[in-house]
């Protein structure tokens, strides 16, 4: 029983990467069936918000404490929910409308190298030339975007020559412009989504309960959603789900949304972020296999190279920030022990001190021999 509690954060990380490479395959098919990509991003977020916002009162409900929301902490919500979501949601089924969902599914891996850069440039993270975890850092980040260069500008062969994309579809009408496009949206969304991991440290210092301030953002970004597709889309046809795929993808991806959310916080909660991250790539490989069996998705040979470059990159920089997580936990351990060191030596030094203090008290200011010096020199 013990050994099965001990795999299921791994288990549960395996089936989170067969729901996302799930949504990425329902909603290309979706996507190129007609869906919008805008409109498709509204009903996702709303779906989600809809399964999310019951769970969220009822468990601040039995909680002991009230949640309070500040015009600051409402500041951060709103530009995490405009940037982290709905840019980057936006951004990321464009591009895996006008790419592939295998190139989609493979861009995400990117997020840990972009964090980096980011982190690096606003000064949260430190790099010293000498160490080693920084250059593995450093050429895991360039792994990392030679790969996705690769994806985009260099195809190579076919691999799969059977097209999935409609010959009567004209946004598809010029596949080399809507390859380098789409890949370029993908990228975007990496470092929209790496901009909304980082203002999680202040929005996790201002509201503790995640679930709370994810309710809020999800809220949020259907409104923003919807703002913009009122903005771009002209046409409200585009609103309207003509088929049973379309509705299925749209309550799918919204409650696999919700369902993500929960069960990767569990996962960090028990084991860590790095934990979460090292079963990004299976993702990929799922959808790869799949898309290529199921979809007749095209496969090309600088999409695969550029996807191991990707994943390659990826394992250096979790290895390098696994280096960090560990000299850090060193340092608050050995600085653990020598507080723990101090305290021992001062319950240690108060009883002597006590008996020092105590013997003082008790001998005479004279003592025996003294005083019959005293006395005998007065005789005199």
């Amino acid at each position: 029983m013990g050994c099965i509690e001990a795999y299921k954060p791994a288990m549960a990380m395996v089936a989170l990467q067969f729901l996302y490479a799930g949504v990425a395959l329902f909603t290309r098919v979706a996507l190129v069936q007609g869906l919008s990509p805008r409109v498709f991003v509204v009903y996702r977020q709303g779906t989600a918000a809809l399964i999310m916002a019951p769970i969220v009162y009822i468990s601040t409900r039995k909680s002991s404490y009230r949640l309070s929301l500040g015009l600051r902490t409402f500041g951060w919500l709103f530009v995490a929910s405009l940037i982290g979501v709905t840019a980057n949601q936006n951004a990321y089924f464009e591009g895996l409308y006008l790419s592939s969902s295998t190139v989609a599914s493979a861009m995400t891996n990117l997020m840990p190298a972009v964090t980096f850069v980011m982190a690096f440039i606003a000064g949260w993270e430190k790099v010293h030339i000498r160490s080693l975890r920084s250059i593995a850092k450093i050429l895991g980040t360039i792994f990392c975007v030679g790969g996705a260069t690769t994806m985009a500008l260099l195809k190579g062969p076919k691999l799969v020559n059977e097209e999935f994309i409609p010959p009567k579809s004209l946004i598809f009408s010029s596949g080399a412009d809507n390859w380098l496009l789409g890949c370029f949206l993908l990228f975007g969304s990496s470092w929209f989504w790496s901009f909304w991991m980082i203002l999680q440290v202040p929005i996790s210092s201002s509201i503790p309960n995640h679930s709370y301030s994810s309710a809020w953002m999800c809220f949020l970004a259907s409104l923003e959603s919807a703002t913009v597709a009122l903005l771009v889309e002209k046409n409200l046809e585009a609103w309207t789900l003509n088929s049973f795929l379309e509705l299925a993808c749209c309550l799918y991806s919204g409650i696999a949304l919700a369902i993500s959310f929960f069960l990767q916080a569990w996962c960090i909660s028990e084991r860590g972020p790095l934990f979460c991250a090292m079963f990004n790539p299976l993702c990929t490989v799922i959808v790869t296999v799949l898309a290529g069996l199921f979809l007749g998705e095209e496969i090309f040979m600088g999409s695969l190279i550029g996807t191991f470059a990707v994943i390659i990159g990826l394992y250096v920089v979790l290895w390098g920030k696994a280096e960090d997580l560990e000299e850090i936990e060193h340092k608050t351990d050995k600085k653990m022990q020598n507080d723990q060191t101090r305290t021992v030596q001062v319950v240690i030094e108060e009883p002597s001190v006590k008996k020092s203090c105590k013997n003082n008290l008790e001998e005479p200011l004279l003592s025996d021999k003294s005083s019959i010096v005293d006395a005998n020199e007065m005789i005199e």
